[in-house]
């Protein structure tokens, strides 16, 4: 979905700066030109420091959005998730992160979540960076448990995987 959003902006780099920024974080625009996340806006020159542009940056960005019906629908219902890798030490959660061979590849998670359950161990969550927005996609997997080392060679040998990192 990215390339034909940033194919909207591609004559106007700092609101494509914003439209980054607004897609990264899963923050929604609404039909009174606000930033949101659910209920809670984001003031636009929060956006704006953030994204290193001019709030007037934002409210176009906004303008844009909203008149363009493809984009709102797109952006009145984007959604952000609570991503458990940075308290999952405090959690006693696992934390695998799989870099891909091809992060377009088909199969890749199938066959990582495929050796980590055959092991017994529960999935918490896999949220996996789009290839299409990200350069260097990474597959980030939250288990119940730590892995035990013997299984990171498995997961290493899975279809589509370059390297896995363990913490």
């Amino acid at each position: 979905m990215w390339k034909p959003i940033q194919k909207k902006f591609e004559k106007y780099p700092a609101q494509e700066k914003v439209v980054k920024l607004l897609f990264e974080r899963g923050f929604q625009v609404n039909a009174e030109g606000k930033v949101v996340s659910g209920s809670i806006e984001i003031p636009h020159v929060q956006i704006g420091r953030e994204a290193g542009v001019d709030r007037r940056v934002v409210d176009a960005t906004v303008k844009h959005i909203i008149e363009d019906e493809t984009l709102f629908d797109f952006f009145k219902n984007v959604r952000s998730i609570p991503f458990l890798v940075d308290v999952a030490p405090y959690l006693n959660l696992g934390v695998i992160i799989i870099i891909p061979d091809d992060g377009a590849g088909i199969g890749i998670i199938a066959s990582v979540t495929n050796v980590i359950s055959e092991a017994g161990i529960r999935i918490r969550q896999a949220v996996s960076d789009d290839p299409y927005f990200n350069d260097e996609p990474r597959l980030t997997i939250i288990t119940d448990q730590k892995i035990p080392g013997h299984l990171v060679e498995m997961i290493r040998n899975a279809k589509g995987v370059k390297g896995v990192t363990i913490h």
